[in-house]
């Protein structure tokens, strides 16, 4: 599966399906907590710019999400 230049809504949206929560907010910077896994990411929230895809990739890792349940949650 080829990965797609999101923009952070989408990403903030697939992450609060996975479970996540919004932890906090430093800046434009939102701290993504799933409390179930104890696992932790950082969404940039830049309006009007894509989340690019090695910083997605990035965040995926960080989520313990692989590619594709990353993506059956965006469907």
């Amino acid at each position: 599966m080829k990965l797609l230049s999101l923009d952070s809504r989408k990403v903030l949206k697939i992450l609060k399906k996975a479970g996540f929560e919004i932890e906090r907010q430093k800046g434009s910077h939102i701290i993504l907590k799933n409390y179930l896994t104890k696992r932790r990411t950082v969404v940039p929230k830049h309006s009007g710019k894509t989340i690019k895809i090695p910083l997605l990739y990035g965040i995926i890792n960080d989520t313990g999400l692989s590619k594709e349940e990353f993506f059956n949650f965006y469907l």
